[in-house]
């Protein structure tokens, strides 16, 4: 079963996606080239809520928390608590994180998602085998 949300949700992710923040963009440039071996779809709707990032493969939203969220915890967590229902891990990263370590958040992502869904990616463009 995917995970989706009804008409209105789908509207504002289509919203969201033109509004993207600096680290959000930031990591899906990272995340989209697929060297991870996971295919995250951006501002994916999911019930009531817009994930940043989700990979239905792996069952793993990934969601950038700026300091807004230090205001929104309750809610966090009752977001969270409706995606672990419907089978979803949620893995939080700091924006900062993302702006100042993209490499080591990319790492943190990948190693949260099971290996069973992690495909094998070819090295870097100029790197032996």
């Amino acid at each position: 079963m995917k995970l989706t949300g009804p008409a209105e949700t789908r509207k504002r992710a289509r919203e969201l996606r033109a509004k993207m923040s600096l680290p959000e963009v930031i990591l899906w440039q990272a995340l989209r080239r697929k060297q991870t071996g996971l295919h995250f779809r951006k501002q994916h709707p999911a019930g009531p809520y817009v994930l940043d990032f989700y990979c239905d493969a792996a069952k793993l939203c990934v969601e950038v928390d700026g300091e807004a969220h230090s205001w929104r915890l309750d809610r966090d967590e009752v977001r969270d608590r409706w995606l672990a229902e419907q089978g979803v891990k949620t893995v939080r990263v700091l924006a900062r994180d993302v702006l100042r370590d993209l490499d080591a958040v990319v790492t943190y992502i990948v190693a949260h998602a099971p290996s069973d869904v992690l495909r094998t990616s070819p090295p870097p463009v100029g790197e032996d085998c």
